[in-house]
């Protein structure tokens, strides 16, 4: 039985390294790069056809035009100093930088071996109105299908907690981590180059192997030590700094899109204009949620998970093999994670740090759902993936996250078990 399971460990380690190692990029030469995209709200439209000028002391180093997707790269004769300026006068209609005086870099530093990767924040141009049913309706469209996006990724982390009683803050590293195997497998130059649609169906299985293995050779050595949960907590808590700095390791930290999907026309729905992947997304996770619900109310695995996570010492003595549940539970979050990442990459870009900046709104669904109950993280994602997105109408986009923190402290105050939770009374 040992044996078996440590071929079972290798087996997907090396899997996972297989995949990971070639996202490496290892730099040979001196260069100059970045990716140009409209940001407006949530929506992310890369910018092609606009010129970057690259100088040295005054000289010019060499220009380059960003592509479809937005990229544009330019080598440079060695480290140093640069200027690096947008061409305002080449940018589409309807695009300009957020900050107008910030066309020039000035002082872009690059070191031997370095391709180093810059910035310049672009948004909509000075355009004609928007009706405010248009644009109240289009954050709708697009905070349910983040809603969805969250709702999918929390499940996991509630159900966890719920058998378990661990808050995993690793949780929305296995976010990333779903992110980019399909990246691998659908746009990495030594990858299969599969459409994201069949790339998704290996990141969720290496995921939920990786969470069945964290189970097994983490998580159950622990409790059968005796180990307290805030001990497992701060366990969850460096193990989320490992794979996100492991991630960081082998993809780079530039933002990269799958090359599906990734520009697309706009569609009109009621006066509402929207892209046709969000509208997908909103679909695709209520027919995953559905069966989710499904397997949790109609299956014995799904009955057995519901009784561990009400009253595990009940459940046992009914003949469940908790330690059983408590694995498949582990397998299933872990998979609806990655999932959930996936969803993550194709409405935004694939970045290593992309779990992580989700994590408080994982969190925000949870708590406002109810902890350890699948349906209230169901119901939370959607509510913080709405009134997140809504926000923005008052207030500035960069401080939209903060509305989940305060939906998540409100709820803590006036009903702590949550909407769809139970009170419970403790001693």
């Amino acid at each position: 039985m040992q044996t078996t399971r440590r071929i079972l460990i290798a087996a997907i380690l090396a899997i996972l390294a297989v995949v990971l190692t070639p996202l490496a990029a290892f730099a040979e030469d001196e260069s100059i790069k970045g990716r140009l995209e409209k940001i407006d709200g949530e929506e992310r439209e890369p910018v092609g056809g606009v010129t970057i000028t690259v100088e040295l002391d005054g000289e010019e180093i060499g220009t380059a035009e960003s592509n479809d997707n937005g990229e544009w790269e330019i080598p440079v004769p060695g480290a140093g100093t640069y200027l690096v300026r947008l061409e305002v006068d080449t940018l589409p209609d309807g695009v300009a930088l957020t900050d107008p005086e910030k066309f020039e870099l000035p002082d872009v530093s690059v070191r031997n071996n370095q391709n180093k990767t810059t910035r310049f924040n672009l948004g909509p141009g000075l355009t004609s109105g928007v009706s405010t049913y248009e644009r109240v309706g289009s954050l709708f469209v697009i905070g349910l299908k983040f809603g969805a996006i969250i709702a999918l990724s929390s499940i996991g982390l509630s159900l966890i907690f719920g058998v378990t009683g661990l808050v995993n803050f690793a949780h929305g590293d296995l976010v990333t981590l779903g992110a980019v195997i399909a990246f691998w497998f659908n746009a990495a130059g030594g990858g299969p180059r599969w459409h994201i649609l069949l790339a998704a169906v290996p990141a969720v299985l290496l995921v939920a192997g990786f969470g069945g293995l964290q189970e097994r050779n983490l998580w159950r050595p622990l409790r059968n030590r005796g180990t307290g949960l805030v001990a497992m907590i701060v366990v969850s808590i460096g193990l989320s700094f490992v794979i996100r700095y492991a991630i960081l390791v082998v993809f780079s930290g530039l933002p990269r899109p799958f090359r599906d999907y990734a520009i697309q026309d706009d569609i009109q729905i009621l006066g509402i204009t929207t892209v046709p992947k969000n509208l997908a997304i909103i679909g695709f996770t209520a027919v995953v949620l559905a069966l989710i619900g499904l397997f949790l109310t109609r299956t014995k695995l799904g009955t057995a998970m519901r009784a561990v996570a009400d009253n595990s010492d009940l459940a046992e003595s009914s003949g469940i093999d908790v330690q059983r549940v408590i694995l498949v539970t582990w397998i299933v979050g872990a998979g609806l994670a990655g999932l959930g990442g996936v969803m993550f990459g194709i409405s935004e870009q694939v970045q290593w740090d992309m779990g992580f900046k989700l994590l408080l709104l994982i969190f925000s669904a949870v708590i406002l759902g109810g902890l350890g109950t699948a349906y209230g993280a169901m119901l939370g994602g959607f509510i913080v993936g709405v009134a997140v997105e809504l926000s923005t109408l008052v207030i500035p986009v960069e401080f939209k996250t903060a509305v989940a923190l305060a939906i998540l402290i409100a709820m803590l105050l006036v009903r702590p078990q949550g909407l769809l939770g139970v009170r419970e009374r403790i001693g």
